[in-house]
């Protein structure tokens, strides 16, 4: 097919839109797109970021988070978090984390609300 862009792709270009910008495996939000940045990136640069598969992310440090839950990007601090509201969904913890912990495992996919 000619209108095949990029087969199995995993990676999209992003423009870093973060004053000071992205270090790599930093997780990135871009209107509906969200990815981990393979590289440092100053704002409004391209980087690739991949958008599937499972990754250690910046967790909220004050959420337990079990294996399983839903979790979503809070851009404001740029961090993981399981409070929905007025965040982005990301993807799936695969490893609890404790409270304590600054990072958690999570396999990014974008996953139907509960119900659905």
């Amino acid at each position: 097919m000619r209108n095949m862009l990029r087969p199995e792709a995993r990676s999209i270009p992003m423009a870093v839109p973060y004053a000071g910008g992205i270090l790599s495996g930093q997780g990135v939000l871009v209107g509906a797109f969200f990815g981990v940045a393979a590289m440092d990136a100053e704002q409004n640069a391209t980087v690739e970021c991949e958008t599937r598969g499972e990754f250690e992310l910046a967790k909220d440090p004050t959420q337990a988070m079990t294996a399983g839950a839903r979790v979503f990007w809070d851009n404001t601090n740029r961090r993981l978090t399981t409070t929905a509201t007025g965040n982005f969904q990301v993807g799936i913890v695969t490893v609890a984390a404790l409270a304590a912990d600054t990072t958690v495992r999570v396999m990014l996919a974008r996953v139907p609300a509960a119900g659905a």
